[in-house]
């Protein structure tokens, strides 16, 4: 006797049967490891993926510690004298009446300008940007004294 080939909606159907099973099968099982405590292993793993330094911002307060403005001398050693007092990126160091002498005769109003606004490698406020601009000018004031 000759057997009957199968026809194509009986495959497919056996295809879809087994495909079912699976899912009934498996899904259940995937769903075992959820919700489950953290192994010492995934402990291992968050430890070794945290950031190497963390970065934040904050708002620093105007003025001095107390509230009030702070003074040339105090601005000048704060912000200042990092550049000034070695000379770094052409800053005329404090003291150095030969560099001085041009930029005093132009005027402390001019100075002041230059220092709020920035000039060559020196940044707006000379990097001081919580400094008010009454600081600012007593900075440049204490300055040109050091170097008259």
């Amino acid at each position: 006797m000759a057997e009957k080939p199968h026809s194509s909606s009986s495959i497919m159907f056996v295809v879809i049967a087994v495909a079912v099973l699976l899912v009934v099968l498996l899904v259940p099982l995937s769903m075992l490891g959820k919700g489950a405590a953290p192994t010492a292993v995934d402990d291992d793993v968050d430890q070794r993926i945290q950031p190497v330094a963390r970065f934040e911002l904050q708002k620093a307060a105007a003025g001095g510690g107390d509230g009030q403005p702070r003074d040339g001398a105090t601005v000048y050693a704060k912000v200042c004298q990092a550049c000034h007092a070695t000379g770094v990126a052409g800053a005329p160091k404090a003291g150095d009446k030969g560099a001085w002498a041009p930029r005093i005769a132009k005027g402390s109003a001019e100075l002041l300008k230059s220092v709020l606004n920035g000039k060559g490698a020196m940044p707006p406020k000379g990097g001081g940007a919580d400094l008010s601009e009454d600081e600012v000018a007593a900075a440049v004031e204490h300055l040109l004294g050091l170097s008259k």
